[in-house]
């Protein structure tokens, strides 16, 4: 195998043993695979590309600092995730809720690589933009903690059991967390859903 190309085959756990023997571009690739998904975990938290972004950037840098204490107790991806979310809310709580910003903004490439199935139709993109708009309202309305485990298990498409694992929770209490968070985002969307 050639010097600085790492197969995608290679398992996260080998990886982190090659990170652990100083293989910078070992590192480089747990992180390039995860990204985007932390990137849309920290959004559906804080609602605003700009923060998730900071979110995502410090989330890094600890996960970062705190690699030689990761024990292999869960999968990466989960522990990568819950440093993710942990920064996102400790964001949230420290700069308080801003105005949601256009993905726009960010310029088309990662817009393409964020959203790959962008229509070409003016209108259905508007309702698209309108729905995000919609779900960022609710789940701002949801608590901390409901919020957390929502976005985990619907956008970062974690199990019950990697939820648990990644919020040191039980499962029960991620199922009771989703119940509730469900029953409210229910009645936040049903006025916007009849109107549809």
């Amino acid at each position: 195998m050639a010097v600085g190309i790492i197969p995608i085959a290679v398992s996260d756990e080998t990886l982190l043993a090659q990170a652990g023997a100083g293989d910078p571009e070992a590192l480089d690739e747990l992180f390039r695979r995860y990204r985007l998904l932390a990137y849309r975990v920290a959004h559906r938290l804080l609602g605003n590309e700009a923060d998730a972004l900071d979110a995502v950037q410090e989330a890094f840098v600890k996960a970062l600092v705190h690699l030689p204490r990761f024990q292999g107790r869960s999968s990466f991806k989960t522990w990568l995730l819950r440093v993710v979310s942990n920064a996102a809310l400790d964001l949230g709580r420290q700069r308080g809720r801003r105005e949601t910003l256009s993905m726009d903004s960010l310029g088309p490439k990662f817009r393409e690589e964020c959203e790959p199935l962008l229509e070409p139709d003016p209108g259905r993109e508007l309702h698209r933009q309108d729905q995000r708009r919609k779900l960022h309202e609710a789940l701002a309305q949801l608590s901390p903690a409901q919020r957390q485990t929502f976005v985990l298990h619907a956008e970062a498409d974690l199990s019950y059991r990697e939820v648990a694992e990644t919020l040191g929770i039980s499962i029960g209490t991620v199922m009771s967390r989703l119940y509730y968070a469900r029953q409210r985002l229910r009645t936040l969307l049903e006025p916007w859903m009849k109107t549809e």
